[in-house]
């Protein structure tokens, strides 16, 4: 059994959503925002020196692992395979590159947008020189998904379930609408409808992003 230490509108939602759809066991202790900082509660600092979310135990492996990307690679091992690599080539290098991408390049930028909003007058400022770099993240996020329906190929994979949140995010924080990105807001209706993400938004909880 896996327990997920699950933190409200974060990452984490995206661990639950990929064991709904692997049909992994799990179980979930949920965390909530300090209502003031908005940061995670301390009690995670127990869990991980990190004190971040997620992070998972399983109880087989004696293992206590954080960070999503890990976390992800770590659950498609666990089931075989399932929503790994396509066998080609040029998807596999594809469902790599998302895999870090997601976390390495673009949610950066959307976090640092969302810390300059809250900064009065130079933040504004700085917000002007952060803008263009989104919009090209955007640019390449819809560009690839004109090509093909999912990021790594034509099947759905981990990659997507990573990349889930960033596009989340661009949506609620970036101007990532369907009039100027169509193709990524297909694709993201396409996962909010899929019966595993649906489960696993019952399972964790406030999600302000789906």
């Amino acid at each position: 059994m896996i327990l997920v230490h699950h933190l409200e509108n974060s990452r984490s939602q995206r661990v639950l959503w990929l064991l709904e759809e692997l049909g992994l066991p799990y179980e979930v202790r949920r965390y909530a925002r300090d209502k003031k900082t908005m940061l995670a509660p301390p009690e995670l600092r127990r869990i991980h020196p990190l004190g971040k979310s997620p992070v998972i135990e399983d109880n087989q492996t004696g293992l206590t692992l954080a960070e999503t990307g890990a976390i992800v690679e770590y659950l498609v091992e666990k089931a075989g395979g399932r929503f790994g690599p396509p066998v080609d080539d040029d998807g596999a290098r594809r469902y790599r590159f998302f895999l870090h991408y997601a976390e390495g390049s673009v949610m950066p930028v959307l976090l640092l947008k969302l810390v300059l909003s809250r900064i009065p007058i130079m933040g504004k400022v700085a917000l002007r020189r952060v803008a263009p770099i989104i919009t090209v993240h955007l640019d390449y996020i819809e560009s690839e998904l004109a090509q093909r329906p999912w990021f790594a190929g034509d099947s759905i994979s981990a990659a997507d379930v990573m990349m889930s949140f960033p596009v989340e995010a661009a949506r609620s924080r970036a101007g990532m609408d369907a009039a100027h990105y169509p193709h990524a807001a297909a694709w993201l209706a396409s996962i909010h409808a899929r019966p595993a993400y649906q489960r696993a938004l019952e399972v964790g909880g406030r999600y302000a992003y789906a």
